[in-house]
């Protein structure tokens, strides 16, 4: 396994196309400092310029996922800590990666750490985990986007309760509200985030940011503006290499050999 190690962030690249980003401040519990997010963002963007790259993995580790935002830089600064411009850029690109993205959720998984895996394209949770937005135990708000995000997946009601009470929530409610898709054991998470990530890794890498763009208009558009959307998407995917490969791949009853073209 050939792998960088930076300061806050381990960059592995385990088998081609798929990158695996773990989260790498565990005596903080992995919180988000500003430092860890541009981090973050800048492997981001290097995987998103990389055609070789296909999807991308992010995990913590055991312990935790992410427990929040690093409050010390709050406490220190104020609203400035999370309205510096550097700290909001990075939070744009992670929300904005265009290639498929998937989170391996261990342990504590709260505050800005939610926020965080909620901008995942796919979320795997483990048995053992707890998912909270308790910024109002601490007389805040969250400030990261889980008043809107949190409420377009799992309506209302349950925002309501997280964000109001501070609680947290099991594994098994965020796979029954649709926060998560699946709940694992603690030890298969990383492996089934990394076996999905091969089988997308295998897809068509232009249908595959297609489809996440039609997906994620879903959340951000009206039902009419999201279906042009998609059939906009639609007929530039018939316009692609991988379509026509894809097709006599299909009728010809062999593997495709797809190129992002």
């Amino acid at each position: 396994m050939n792998h960088l190690t930076e300061s806050l962030i381990i960059v592995e690249r385990s088998e081609p196309g798929i990158l695996l980003l773990r989260l790498n401040r565990p005596s903080q519990r992995n919180a988000l400092s500003a430092a860890l997010l541009c981090q973050l963002a800048d492997a981001l963007r290097a995987a998103r310029s990389d055609e070789a790259m296909r999807c991308v993995v992010l995990s913590g580790d055991e312990r935790a996922f992410s427990a929040g935002a690093d409050i010390k830089e709050m406490q220190q600064r104020g609203f400035d800590a999370l309205s510096d411009p550097t700290r909001q850029d990075a939070w744009d690109v992670i929300a904005g990666f265009p290639k498929p993205l998937i989170a391996a959720v261990r342990g504590v998984c709260m505050g800005g750490g939610l926020e965080l895996a909620m901008l995942a394209d796919i979320l795997l949770v483990a048995e053992d985990s707890i998912l909270a937005q308790p910024e109002i135990t601490i007389g805040i708000i969250p400030g990261d986007g889980a008043t809107q995000r949190l409420a377009r997946v799992v309506g209302k009601s349950l925002t309501m309760q997280m964000v109001l009470t501070g609680e947290p929530i099991s594994a098994q409610q965020a796979v029954a509200a649709g926060l998560a898709s699946e709940m694992l054991p603690a030890s298969e998470v990383l492996g089934r985030a990394l076996a999905i990530a091969r089988v997308i890794s295998n897809r068509a890498p232009v249908a595959a940011r297609l489809a996440k763009e039609s997906i994620q208009a879903a959340y951000e558009t009206s039902l009419s503006a999201g279906l042009m959307i998609e059939r906009r998407a639609i007929r530039y995917a018939f316009t692609t290499d991988d379509q026509k490969e894809g097709m006599a791949a299909f009728v010809e009853k062999r593997p495709p050999a797809f190129t992002g073209r």
